[in-house]
């Protein structure tokens, strides 16, 4: 069936629906009395490339699969380009899928891989041809035509399942885990060079990932889910610089994270640990409010002599990372945090002290604290 007349059996989105590639509003979805996805409400424009960024059981998997139609929502509805999708079939949706296992068909060749979805649509046979062969060009994969899956490297599997993907000209490309069974030097340059071929393309992209450098280095825009609903839907910097809760920033990056409580309207902050830090950020909250202070490592730096304002550690491990080396102090409180510095700005060992400053005040983040965590004895 052509997809003008998939569209004809499609009923029309809401307004703000319009002119978006995908439109979810209010999905959500159980699992008998457990909510798997709780009012997940996301545009998505043409050529944008989202990652649903979250941990395990947070719902990124099961969201995937209602956009895909393999899971029909317990509420809420699906459009694609301003059209509701909700009880199209999967195999009508023209969605290209590519699987954390590529899924490729070991019986056929990879130009017969790429093929499969047009010859299911019944295309025909010169324009097969014509496309199987561009997707090859576009994945440098040519030579590889007449090989077997078998055959190929997981980089040179993945190459061919994403030429499937994009063989059927769809509107809409999803890839769940795509990276997951690379190692580690591969997974970087398969990043680069996917993102470039999505982008070169056109199409509209949706992966997911529980790894956040693979989102923050893939995306657009990354949808932050945790425990079934949207943490904050932004771009990888905003995201990284500018998290809207506690979990985004613990879940994005390495943070530090000291207790402490406002001790005036003018932001001054004593800390459960010791000492005090001057925060205008915190200086919007009543005095007395307890509250978490978020520090990235590479924001704190380390000094061999004590200078006004800095914390005393003392070093407990250094752990040399190439350019950069990360270090844990430890306070006089017998909390520990991390500092990420360059290896040239810091050459002390464990056991000697140390002074700890912040270099850039305003790149602290502080949040209410959550209920449950350590209280400050008041004086």
């Amino acid at each position: 069936m052509s997809s003008s007349a998939i569209r004809m059996q499609t009923a029309a989105a809401a307004p703000e629906a319009r002119g978006c590639a995908l439109a979810l509003a209010g999905i959500g979805h159980s699992f008998g009395g457990t909510i798997a996805l709780d009012a997940i409400d996301l545009t998505v424009a043409p050529g944008e490339l989202i990652a649903l960024l979250g941990p395990s059981g947070c719902g990124k998997t099961t969201l995937l699969q209602i956009i895909a139609g393999f899971l029909q929502p317990s509420r809420g509805s699906v459009a694609f380009d301003g059209l509701r999708v909700d009880h199209t079939p999967a195999n009508r949706r023209r969605i290209g899928m590519v699987f954390q296992n590529y899924a490729l068909f070991p019986h056929l060749t990879v130009a017969e891989n790429v093929a499969y979805g047009l010859r299911a649509r019944q295309a025909p046979r010169a324009m097969i041809q014509s496309r199987v062969a561009e997707m090859l060009a576009r994945v440098q994969m040519t030579a590889f035509g007449a090989r077997f899956p078998r055959q190929l490297s997981g980089g040179q599997q993945q190459r061919v399942a994403l030429a499937r993907a994009l063989a059927i000209d769809p509107v809409l490309v999803l890839l769940d885990e795509p990276f997951s069974a690379l190692d580690k030097n591969l997974r970087l340059d398969m990043q680069i060079e996917i993102k470039s071929l999505l982008k070169s393309c056109g199409v509209t992209s949706i992966i997911v990932t529980h790894d956040q450098e693979e989102a923050l280095s893939m995306a657009d825009r990354i949808v932050v889910l945790n425990k079934g609903r949207i943490e904050q839907i932004d771009t990888p910097d905003a995201l990284y610089d500018a998290p809207a809760s506690l979990f985004v920033n613990g879940f994005i990056g390495h943070a530090n994270f000291l207790e402490g409580r406002t001790t005036d309207p003018r932001g001054h902050v004593a800390l459960a640990a010791g000492g005090t830090l001057a925060l205008p950020q915190a200086g919007q909250r009543p005095a007395g409010t307890e509250i978490t202070v978020s520090i990235r490592p590479e924001n704190l730096t380390l000094s061999a002599g004590d200078a006004p304002g800095a914390i005393p550690t003392t070093i407990r491990v250094v752990m040399p990372l190439g350019a950069v080396s990360v270090i844990e102090c430890v306070m006089a409180s017998g909390e520990s945090v991390k500092v990420s510095q360059s290896r040239a700005a810091w050459s002390g060992q464990p056991g000697v002290p140390a002074w700890l400053g912040i270099t850039d005040i305003t790149k602290v983040h502080v949040f209410d604290a959550p209920a449950g965590s350590p209280s400050i004895t008041r004086p």
